[in-house]
């Protein structure tokens, strides 16, 4: 299994060297060359499978046994998985009215992040032990992505995690779930600003190439290929179990995957399952941050003047990355168009898709847009049916059940992407209350650690320039073997 750039610039790279990596050299994103396909008879060979083994076969598709054994891998994972508060990890709850819920939360912070973000780290951690190196990784956060990493990399020998969030625009929770976090390892910095402006000078730094060679500066955000490879492992789980398929013949039955969308991460790990074989019919919902439903209905794939603040913070995104990868696939692997659009709407933050490809894109992704006014509604005619809480990110999604009725056919499923114990003023304000759990009730009694990024005149620059500081800041003393906060 080789790698190439959605951009056409980077062909032939391994697992290991895009593991260790961000953006592509060339601006682009990671994919594989060649995307495997399940037959029938894989598939039902993996019925009844957990969703830790589900991890492994997925994941062994594409990483090579010379690079990380079978053996191995299985440990890595498990490892990876144990500290999860379900045993089975990934939960579905079957509620009235044909209601399933995915519930992917039920990692350390609270949401969906953590199931690739642990599988990902212990992967790097697995490479960093064998070559007795070090690594740098630096993530931007809408809020749950900096948590997952913070608390996955808390403590590993040869790694130093920079995360930069959106200072006031996320929840208490998350937050805690980053500044508390005191290990040497762990770098949080709050910036003055949108997730998307910090995505800006981000890109910047992964651009240069000389400060990723000398640092082996690194993404975690789903930007990274092993983030998206372990998600494609909960849409086969939800395959197997939601589908009505009994594992006779070879007619797969369609499943229809509702997810609530902003960096797009998990639509494309869902486009890439349907690419393997899977007979998916995906929707992206979103809040009003609303650049993916307004690309797939009218082609408009243009960036609003302002993130709008929403009662779903971690969808608060105007810039889709992983709709790269997904446009990428639907253009039959061209580079060049894809490196052509991509260009123009991150010079411009603008471009108009063409017709033909706004009807392959509006056939193969269903969309709708939620408001704050929508979201409650969800969350309180869900507890009124089912005595079950959402957390308002799942509510987009889950909005599409109460408003577009289907037939029983095909079977739906609703991704649950965090536990509303992460947003308890947006469940107070829906007239709900959440149980807090021990884990959560306990972070505000632990101090704090961050940097601030103010928002300045030329404030791109010098977020940029502060982050390289850092990072080199940093590397100077792990040369030495020296603690950084003393």
């Amino acid at each position: 299994m080789k790698y190439c750039s959605t951009r056409g610039g980077v062909q032939g790279w391994n697992f290991r060297d895009v593991l260790f990596s961000g953006y592509a050299p060339d601006g682009g994103m990671f994919m594989p060359e060649q995307v495997p396909v399940l037959p029938p008879d894989t598939l039902r060979g993996w019925r009844g499978l957990s969703y830790s083994k589900l991890v492994v076969e997925v994941a062994s598709l594409f990483i090579p046994a010379e690079l990380i054994p079978r053996d191995e891998l299985e440990v890595l994972v498990d490892e990876a998985l144990s500290g999860f508060s379900v045993p089975e990890v990934v939960r579905i709850s079957r509620l009235n009215g044909g209601l399933a819920v995915l519930e992917l939360f039920h990692g350390n912070t609270l949401a969906f992040k953590d199931l690739a973000m642990t599988c990902t780290v212990r992967f790097l951690s697995y490479f960093l032990q064998k070559e007795n190196g070090r690594a740098t990784v630096l993530v931007g956060t809408s809020g749950d992505t900096g948590g997952s990493a913070v608390q996955s990399a808390k403590g590993l020998p040869g790694l130093d995690v920079v995360v930069v969030y959106p200072y006031g625009r996320i929840t208490p929770v998350q937050e805690k779930h980053m500044t508390t976090c005191l290990e040497d390892n762990i770098h949080v910095f709050a910036a003055d600003g949108s997730s998307d402006d910090i995505d800006q000078p981000l890109r910047r730094l992964f651009a240069d190439q000389e400060l990723v060679k000398t640092h082996r500066l690194m993404s975690l955000n789903s930007v990274n290929w092993s983030r998206v490879m372990v998600q494609l492992a909960h849409f086969v789980l939800a395959y197997l179990e939601l589908s009505g398929w009994e594992g006779s013949g070879s007619d797969l039955p369609e499943l229809e995957v509702v997810v609530p969308t902003g960096g797009a991460g998990n639509i494309a790990a869902g486009y890439i399952a349907k690419q393997m074989g899977l007979p998916l019919k995906l929707v992206a919902m979103v809040n009003s941050n609303d650049i993916v439903h307004r690309t797939v209905t009218a082609g408009d794939f243009c960036m609003a003047p302002d993130v709008t603040q929403t009662l779903a913070p971690a969808i608060d995104i105007q810039d889709p990355y992983n709709m790269e990868r997904v446009f990428w696939l639907l253009l039959d692997r061209d580079g060049a168009a894809v490196k052509s659009m991509m260009e123009t709407f991150h010079s411009s933050h603008r471009f108009t898709l063409p017709e033909d490809h706004r009807k392959l894109l509006s056939q193969v992704l269903s969309t709708g847009t939620v408001t704050d006014e929508g979201i409650l509604d969800t969350m309180k005619t869900c507890w009124e049916e089912n005595q079950y809480v959402l957390c308002p990110h799942t509510a987009v999604a889950v909005w599409h059940h109460y408003h577009c009725p289907h037939a029983s056919a095909p079977s739906r499923c609703y991704v649950a992407t965090a536990s509303p114990a992460k947003f308890e003023a947006a469940v107070q304000k829906a007239g709900l209350s959440v149980d807090l759990p021990e884990a959560v009730l306990v972070l505000d009694g632990f101090p704090t650690r961050f940097q601030k990024l103010e928002r300045t005149l030329n404030w791109c620059v010098d977020w940029e320039d502060k982050l390289r500081d850092w990072i080199q800041s940093v590397s100077n003393v792990r040369k030495e073997n020296g603690a950084y906060y003393r």
